[in-house]
């Protein structure tokens, strides 16, 4: 990972270029108070105040500036020195006149690259951001250090981050901090968590499927559990997705990384809690040993599911890790999970799906997420939909035959998992940006992860 502390430095006077900002409203004025080797510079570049528009500035010597184009100077986003953090050169920057308040952000996950396999990775140097807000640059830090996580997880092809490698990645984290964790294999995991075990048994040897949990925190403080799905692979299973429905499979363990994140988030920003992380790991691979459809799978909870549709398998893993964090009686839970495309159908991909059963719970996670730009949106647990889950044979089926509600019905069998006195949210994220943006280049990346690390802060103080 970029050593990111190194991108965002306390303001001391230091020499710097100066970055101004400018938006659409204010551009005429500001121009007007240019000197006219400024303003010849601005029109030859053809900067018009747009958003993420970047000009150089000459001065009166060698030294030189740039304006930043922003959608409003009075209140900056996370994202609006992204794009400049992208494409200035090696050096160390000032905003003009002000602090960079929330955009520092940005201008550290827009120096973000994956480039693990590449043979010339980039030799672009550091742009350092100097800023008047040592507190801001202490959370900016840790959280994109988290989205970073995120980022590099899901970026790892499947056949180099199977379930061992993102059990490695927990004992990291819990190396770093004394966390306590446990992982269930073999025997104990097809006595305690079938449903993990079945959906990971075709697994080849040295990827089978685990049950990985982190522990950390004071006993005094409120209990809050964690949980995200660790599908490293998905094929599908028997009922085998297309290769075109593979090609990002890698991803479908986005889930995981989002719940592993922010589990870091909460150690390393020492939120008083206790906190229990779940990730149920596993590949759902094909072989004669595979799970198939219309075989009757018992659940950690004793509630039996007919398996309907193999590639309806993160539903059926959730429910066993679910009812695990039941157990220790927490006061919260929040699930993470890539689970259906019927979300990316209706909400596509920047928007998580959130399902809550707690009007106060979803109310906090709404808010955070307008307030640090990073938005979800309600989706109804529709309860007269439950029928569709019903099953003949079992208690309920993992799938229904109707072409529609596919992200309501999949929330609606991990309700089945969750009593309605404990608050629980499942966010439905795609873990995956299809196009770049300014500060979020193309490929995996947290959609919910910083809203959830809000609402957690506001709930629960630091």
């Amino acid at each position: 990972m970029t050593d990111l502390k190194a991108l965002l430095k306390p303001d001391q006077g230091q020499p710097a270029t100066l970055l101004h900002l400018v938006d659409k409203k204010g551009f005429e004025a500001w121009l007007k108070d240019q000197p006219a080797r400024v303003r010849t510079a601005v029109e030859a570049q053809g900067f018009k105040g747009d958003g993420f528009q970047l000009a150089i500035l000459p001065g009166e010597r060698d030294e030189w500036a740039a304006v930043l184009g922003v959608a409003n100077v009075e209140e900056l986003s996370p994202w609006c020195l992204a794009k400049a953090a992208e494409s200035l050169p090696e050096g160390s920057y000032r905003v003009a006149g002000r602090g960079p308040g929330p955009a520092v952000l940005g201008w550290l996950l827009g120096q973000y690259r994956f480039e693990r396999y590449k043979k010339e990775p980039s030799t672009k140097g550091a742009r350092v951001l100097l800023s008047d807000e040592p507190a801001r640059i202490d959370e900016a830090v840790l959280q994109a250090e988290a989205t970073c996580l995120v980022r590099d997880l899901v970026n790892i092809p499947a056949g180099d981050l199977g379930p061992a490698e993102l059990e490695l990645a927990v004992l990291a984290l819990a190396d770093e901090s004394g966390a306590k964790v446990t992982v269930t294999r073999n025997g104990a995991l097809d006595e305690g968590y079938p449903m993990v075990a079945a959906v990971g048994r075709a697994a080849a040897p040295g990827r089978e499927p685990r049950l990985i949990e982190l522990e950390h925190g004071d006993q005094r403080h409120p209990k809050i559990a964690i949980v995200g799905k660790g599908v490293c692979f998905d094929s599908g299973g028997l009922d085998l997705k297309p290769s075109s429905g593979m090609r990002l499979m890698k991803k479908d363990m986005g889930g995981a990384a989002h719940a592993l994140a922010l589990a870091r988030l909460i150690i390393k920003g020492r939120l008083p809690v206790r906190l229990h992380l779940i990730i149920p790991a596993v590949e759902n691979a094909v072989s004669g040993g595979a799970f198939r459809p219309g075989d009757i799978l018992k659940s950690r909870n004793g509630l039996t599911v007919e398996v309907g549709n193999t590639d309806a398998e993160g539903r059926l893993i959730l429910g066993d890790a679910l009812t695990r964090a039941l157990e220790q009686i927490p006061e919260l839970i929040l699930d993470f999970a890539t689970l259906t495309g019927a979300a990316r159908v209706a909400l596509g991909p920047d928007l998580p799906a959130l399902f809550v059963n707690d009007e106060a719970l979803a109310e906090g996670l709404l808010a955070s997420g307008t307030q640090v730009s990073d938005p979800l949106w309600r989706m109804p647990l529709w309860e007269p939909y439950a029928e569709m889950l019903s099953s003949d044979v079992a208690d309920l089926g993992n799938m229904t035959d109707a072409p529609m509600a596919g992200a309501v019905t999949a929330a609606l069998f991990l309700q089945k998992f969750v009593p309605a006195t404990t608050p629980w949210a499942h966010l439905d994220t795609y873990a995956w940006r299809g196009g770049a943006k300014p500060g979020r280049p193309k490929g995996g990346d947290a959609l919910g992860l910083r809203a959830a690390w809000q609402m957690l802060k506001s709930r629960y103080g630091t």
